[in-house]
């Protein structure tokens, strides 16, 4: 009998979904809407039915699913317990158990950045790595820590939240986690955004950023157009990740570092800029690490959600 797992990535916006058979190859993905009005109770029973819907599709059995993963934008312990998810409207409870009491499928769960750098491991670019950080360079800095091939989750899930190391005591601005000096207020794409529009007020220095739109994007066109402003702000940039990077190196010691999210897509500049910082700092036992840029791009959630199922089948 054929076996299969599912694997589910719920966002702000929409949720997808991923069937997989036991070796990892997808066979089918789709996305559904994130509705998170009436403080998001309608998000599990969604996915659900729409997992129900592809099992009837694909004339499968219940017994041919070995179970569901789940990854959610929120710290989730290794007993698949919430804690909170603001942007879905979620307070504390298990996904776990409330998932399968609807679905009467094993229901696996984890925090979403956690799940994504398993997915990267797995079947991304950090294939052939056991110990690894992943770093989600969106809106925010997300991260995954992954030690001996399983997620480092913390005991509430707040394990591998690269995004709010301290790394600047000068800080006046507050992160919106509520702290202040954050590498995520220097490091996303909002961070780079932010560093580039103080650079620009501080002078009247002539940049191809001047007078037009300023975002992580445009700062690294311009720096592979050799502008000297925004070279400045990749450096500061670089400076802050790297320097993140090699302090939670010196705790964990991976072999590969993966660089994703939209940021990423700058390209391997992005590395000439950090892994220098990176490098200056770093324990020596964590100086030959590979950097690589992540290969999973949006799909990374679905497959390490999968995955997590097929580890706990082999506990």
């Amino acid at each position: 009998m054929s076996k299969y797992v599912f694997g589910v990535d719920i966002g702000g916006t929409t949720v997808k979904l991923g069937l997989f058979d036991v070796e990892g190859n997808v066979l089918d993905k789709w996305e559904i809407p994130t509705r998170t009005e009436e403080a998001g109770s309608k998000i599990l029973p969604d996915i659900a039915e729409s997992i129900r819907g592809k099992i009837r599709e694909k004339g499968m059995t219940e017994e041919e699913v070995v179970g569901v993963g789940v990854g959610a934008p929120g710290p989730v312990n290794s007993d698949g317990v919430i804690r909170m998810a603001v942007n879905l409207g979620w307070g504390t409870f298990s996904i776990k158990e409330t998932l399968e009491n609807i679905l009467g499928l094993p229901v696996m769960a984890g925090n979403d950045a956690n799940v994504a750098a398993l997915g990267e491991m797995w079947k991304g670019s950090g294939q052939g790595s056991n110990d690894l950080i992943a770093v989600t360079l969106g809106t925010g800095v997300g991260g995954g820590i992954i030690t001996g091939g399983r997620v480092l989750t913390g005991v509430a899930g707040g394990g591998g939240e690269i995004g709010h190391i301290h790394v600047e005591d000068a800080e006046t601005e507050s992160c919106n986690c509520g702290n202040k000096g954050c590498m995520e207020q220097y490091a996303s794409a909002t961070g780079i955004t932010r560093l580039a529009n103080r650079k620009l007020a501080e002078s009247q220095r002539e940049s191809i950023l001047r007078g037009g739109e300023v975002s992580a994007k445009t700062v690294f066109d311009a720096v592979k157009q050799k502008d000297a402003l925004a070279m400045e702000v990749a450096e500061e940039f670089g400076k802050y990740l790297g320097d993140g990077l090699s302090v939670i190196a010196g705790v964990v010691n991976p072999d590969t570092i993966v660089i994703g999210g939209g940021v990423s897509k700058a390209g391997e500049v992005l590395i000439d800029y950090i892994k220098p910082h990176y490098d200056k700092n770093v324990f020596h036992g964590s100086r030959d690490v590979r950097f690589v840029l992540a290969t999973l791009g949006n799909d990374a959630g679905i497959y390490g959600a999968a995955k997590l199922v097929l580890d706990a089948e082999k506990k």
